[in-house]
């Protein structure tokens, strides 16, 4: 079986599984996002929620943000961990894009020109605001694809970024990535999973071992 065969029963199975599975993060505004999913790294999307519902209400515009005392964005999200950089994160990010005319665009160097943006963040963003055909490889991704044989073990996340995006064609994409995601999260899990009910353990190498 090729990997193109076990990436179409995968997308047939974890679509049954997740068939509305969507960014889980919440936000109203553009910025908003970039700057919540700057926030959840080493950390779950629940946390961040908690975090940002506070950060946002008590700042928001992104002058406030701008302008906020980085000791009360430290005070706040403290919860999430990695908080002097993080904090300092949000205050660069939001006067950058205050600068910059307060608005994201569809612009990968423009994303990644941004403090504590990466790649993940990047795709993340331009998927969900404007459907751009991206993979976002977090630890569930990377696990799930590593079990599945769709990237070696010692692959970077840029490398089973890579190797995804070849095999999954431009227009499931974006559905794609969030249905890999939650069966990470949710069944394929790193303790644990849900092999017995899963129909894709006959090409699992986890399973198989």
């Amino acid at each position: 079986m090729t990997n193109k065969d076990k990436i179409e029963i995968t997308l047939d199975f974890i679509n049954e599984l997740f068939p509305n599975a969507k960014c889980e993060l919440v936000f109203h505004k553009d910025y908003e996002l970039v700057i919540a999913v700057m926030l959840s790294a080493q950390t779950t999307d629940k946390s961040v929620n908690k975090v940002t519902e506070i950060l946002f209400s008590k700042y928001d515009t992104l002058e406030k943000l701008k302008d906020a005392p980085i000791e009360d964005i430290e005070n706040i999200i403290r919860p999430i961990g990695l908080t002097k950089a993080k904090s300092k994160h949000v205050k660069e990010i939001s006067n950058e894009i205050y600068n910059r005319g307060g608005y994201i665009p569809n612009d990968e160097n423009y994303l990644l020109s941004l403090p504590g943006v990466g790649v993940k963040t990047k795709n993340v963003v331009l998927a969900e605001l404007y459907q751009a055909p991206f993979i976002a490889v977090d630890t569930h991704v990377e696990r799930v694809s590593k079990r599945l044989g769709f990237a070696n073990q010692k692959d970077s996340p840029i490398e089973v970024e890579f190797k995804l995006e070849k095999l999954i064609d431009k227009s499931k994409r974006v559905k794609a990535h969030h249905q890999f995601i939650h069966f990470g999260r949710y069944f394929c899990l790193a303790k644990k999973p849900h092999c017995e009910a899963c129909k894709l353990k006959s090409f699992c190498k986890d399973y198989l071992k």
